[in-house]
């Protein structure tokens, strides 16, 4: 069985394929797609693109803002975001329990090969990369998330994601 109004966070660190899965999951569902890196303050930005990692403190109303926007769009959307710590998702589900997560899943090599491949992005650095590896807090079982593994192509990482869901007929 399908959701009505899927609301999806495609989750985990920098460089995993979150905004390409995230937009190609949400093209194949039929839902808005927003990437959370344009909701980040210009003061988040400029921090990260000096390789200074963000605190909990600089991602607050940051989270707040996504949260608002997971409730508000009441058809569904799929998010493209970190959201690296189990407090993060919390607070992000916030009044929409039903959200789902998709955590893209992959070891630190393969990001990084990733990773530094990527042109006109803020974020900058391996240090920061690394901080993101010792930040992430894997979902756990009670979190409504699928782990996908990412090692495979665009399409494979797109169709795990379908399956994990739910959406296990063609579409």
């Amino acid at each position: 069985m399908t959701p009505k109004t899927p609301k999806i966070v495609v989750m985990g660190v920098s460089g995993c394929g979150k905004s390409l899965t995230g937009a190609r999951l949400a093209q194949e569902i039929g839902v808005p797609f927003f990437d959370a890196d344009d909701y980040h303050s210009r003061a988040n930005v400029e921090k990260m693109a000096a390789g200074i990692p963000l605190t909990d403190e600089d991602r607050l109303g940051w989270l707040d803002d996504l949260a608002k926007l997971i409730r508000r769009e009441e058809g569904g959307l799929v998010l493209a975001c970190s959201a690296l710590k189990r407090v993060y998702r919390k607070r992000l589900q916030g009044g929409s329990p039903e959200t789902r997560f998709v955590y893209l899943k992959g070891d630190f090599e393969t990001i990084w090969a990733r990773h530094s491949s990527r042109t006109d992005h803020y974020f900058n650095g391996h240090a920061m990369l690394e901080s993101q590896f010792h930040l992430l807090e894997e979902p756990g079982p009670g979190e409504n998330a699928v782990a996908v593994d990412v090692s495979g192509t665009p399409e494979q990482v797109i169709r795990h994601c379908l399956v994990g869901l739910g959406y296990d007929r063609p579409l």
